[in-house]
């Protein structure tokens, strides 16, 4: 199994991101992982901290010559804001002066982190729980996306909502009905979604939802969305139903809820499917050539937690940003007084980022399951192993069923 630990705070001198489990000789460059940090910054209505920052990572372990050595890979993504918190951030002595934050944001961190911490100061809440840790994320799951890469797996997302305004078509549904060209490559979705200043896929939709982002600027308000994460090229048979932490579609949905804002989670048609007879909710079985398929996808490419060889489809729901520039009501935990709530930097709306993110995430946990499957030393033992596993996967059911 492949794991992976994050450190450091928004405004802290810089995150890092240790990561242990890969094979040998996988292929990997900094201007891959590079890449995937600047997609996480884009995006219409980010805040300031997109200004300032620039991220990029440092490789300090565990790659030589643009490959992977099979020890563990550590890397730096420094905060250039540091320099602009370095009397607040100092790790041994309070600043002179510097001001205790006693009032909580609703829908944050912030009151939950110094409950639970026993903290005298919710800045050391809000540092730990900023999404700005994320960036560390991307960084680790782009070791997994190009793992996958290498098997030809590929992931790509898009927005689908923002602030309650859909597509007229919404693609997912192409993906449902099992109408894709068998070559389609997901991460055409997110070449074409990157054209966009907020990733969506219908240049009409985009018009009204930056109109409305505007709105929620001018009322100092946010703005929250939901988006769809795909995986195609995965194997039939990731995953496993013998135990409830092996399980893909758990893997899955615990990986997209830990992101930052999000809140729901459905991989397929998974809500619409439970407002409609089986009949209208499961994929039929059929014969493509001489494998079998589905007539339809609405499970989302997962059946008993497990993998089914079509694309694997993930939608994610994103709350508002909880940091209002017109705050609603708080309490003062020093005064133990009702007041409004304080402001801190933050974005209007982060869904296209969320997306990206999500992508990640969805890296991580198929890179998981492919090497817990085909695990190896090396990534041509892995390969081996998978080659030999699809090329007599169908053949194997046929026997199986004729004795």
């Amino acid at each position: 199994m492949i794991r992976f630990l994050t450190a450091g705070e928004s405004h802290g001198k810089a995150l890092t991101a240790i990561i242990e489990g890969f094979p040998s000789n996988l292929k990997i460059t900094k201007s891959y992982i590079d890449a995937q940090l600047k997609r996480r910054q884009m995006g219409y209505g980010r805040g300031g901290r997109m200004k300032i920052e620039t991220d990029t990572a440092e490789i300090l372990s565990g790659i030589r010559y643009g490959k992977t050595m099979g020890s563990p890979i550590s890397l730096l993504i420094r905060n250039k804001d540091w320099e602009n918190w370095t009397d607040l951030m100092d790790a041994e002595q309070k600043m002179k002066g510097s001001i205790k934050i006693t009032i909580p944001r609703p829908g944050h961190a912030d009151l939950t982190g110094v409950s639970k911490y026993n903290l005298f100061d919710i800045r050391n809440s809000i540092e730990r729980s900023s999404a700005r840790e994320t960036a560390a994320r991307v960084a680790a799951g782009s070791v997994a996306m190009r793992l996958l890469e290498a098997f030809n797996i590929h992931i790509g997302s898009y927005v689908e909502s923002i602030g309650g305004i859909f597509p007229t078509q919404n693609f997912a549904e192409r993906i449902y009905s099992n109408k894709i060209s068998k070559n389609f490559n997901a991460s055409e979705l997110s070449v074409k979604a990157d054209r966009s200043s907020l990733r969506v896929l219908d240049k009409n939709q985009e018009e009204k939802i930056i109109k409305k982002i505007k709105t929620a600027k001018k009322t100092g308000n946010t703005l929250g969305g939901t988006f769809f994460v795909v995986a195609t090229g995965v194997p039939l048979g990731l995953g496993s139903f013998m135990h409830y932490d092996r399980k893909l579609d758990a893997d899955i949905a615990s990986a997209i809820m830990s992101i930052n804002a999000v809140k729901g989670v459905e991989i397929g048609k998974g809500f619409q499917n439970a407002m409609e007879f089986g009949s209208n909710a499961h994929d039929e079985i059929v014969m493509a050539g001489e494998n079998i398929s589905r007539k339809t996808n609405r499970a989302g490419g997962l059946e008993g937690s497990i993998s089914t060889g079509l694309p694997i489809v993930v939608r994610g729901a994103m709350k508002p940003i909880a940091t209002l520039m017109r705050p609603i009501k708080s309490v003062d935990l020093k005064k133990m007084r009702g007041v409004v709530a304080r402001r801190e930097r933050s974005d209007f709306v982060a869904v296209p980022a969320c997306a990206v993110i999500g992508e990640t995430m969805l890296a991580w946990v198929l890179a998981n399951h492919l090497i817990i499957k085909f695990g190896g030393d090396s990534i041509e033992e892995m390969k081996d192993n998978f080659n030999n596993y699809n090329k007599k996967l169908h053949g194997r059911i046929r026997k199986n069923f004729r004795k």
